[in-house]
């Protein structure tokens, strides 16, 4: 089982580095890196080469917006499980993909599995803000605003095939949405890890308030 990681950037050279570092530190070697890059002006695009990361794929045109850009990444991909980690956030430690792989060894009948998110200063990743535990899903819990955190949303690629990608009119909520539809609406089967899975800087343009993200699941469920 092989992990593609689908990372979508537009002048991201101020975060794309520490991105790579916890990408190259994994102790699970079998993944492919995707950057899928929206014309970036400043030296992204060369900063990542400069990396010679192993069984890279760069796709650098005009998108419709980060969702639009995800969706071409898992298009494009090769690999069974796909893994969304964008370019301001991280892997939490060397041993993320190893762990998640694991547990779908273990659980051979899970189509997804999730984890904990740390939320971490812009400025200093090793400052934690807060976590994020969200707990085993049940179908109630998204009518109560509850939903996995989406870094830390790990899914086999036959599902986008099967039930569709991110629907990129939905806007930032996007993620939001295609959860509660592999989850809620077709009732995919997932496990929760309850390890902390990915480091998130936090004001993002998903994550800015609580009313924002009250908002998204709002516009997801009416």
């Amino acid at each position: 089982m092989k992990v593609s990681i689908i990372t979508p950037t537009f002048n991201s050279a101020k975060t794309i580095q520490s991105n790579l570092n916890s990408i190259k530190s994994q102790s699970f070697k079998d993944y492919q890196l995707i950057i899928i890059d929206n014309n970036s002006t400043d030296k992204t695009v060369e900063i990542v080469k400069k990396n010679n990361i192993p069984n890279v794929k760069f796709l650098i045109e005009s998108d419709l917006g980060i969702f639009d850009a995800i969706n071409k990444g898992i298009r494009i991909s090769d690999n069974e499980l796909i893994s969304v980690l964008h370019s301001d956030d991280l892997y939490n430690d060397e041993n993320v993909l190893k762990d998640v792989v694991k547990t779908f060894h273990e659980h051979k009948d899970n189509d997804i599995i999730y984890g904990n998110l740390k939320y971490v200063k812009k400025d200093n990743i090793d400052f934690t803000l807060r976590y994020w535990k969200p707990g085993s899903h049940n179908k109630d819990l998204f009518y109560k605003g509850w939903h996995p955190p989406h870094p830390s949303f790990f899914a086999k690629k036959k599902l986008f095939e099967s039930y569709g990608y991110y629907e990129v009119n939905n806007g930032n909520s996007a993620d939001v949405e295609l959860m509660f539809r592999f989850l809620n609406t077709h009732n995919l089967k997932s496990k929760y890890l309850n390890k902390t899975l990915v480091k998130m800087r936090y004001g993002g343009a998903s994550n800015k308030d609580i009313l924002s993200i009250i908002k998204q699941n709002i516009q997801i469920m009416i």
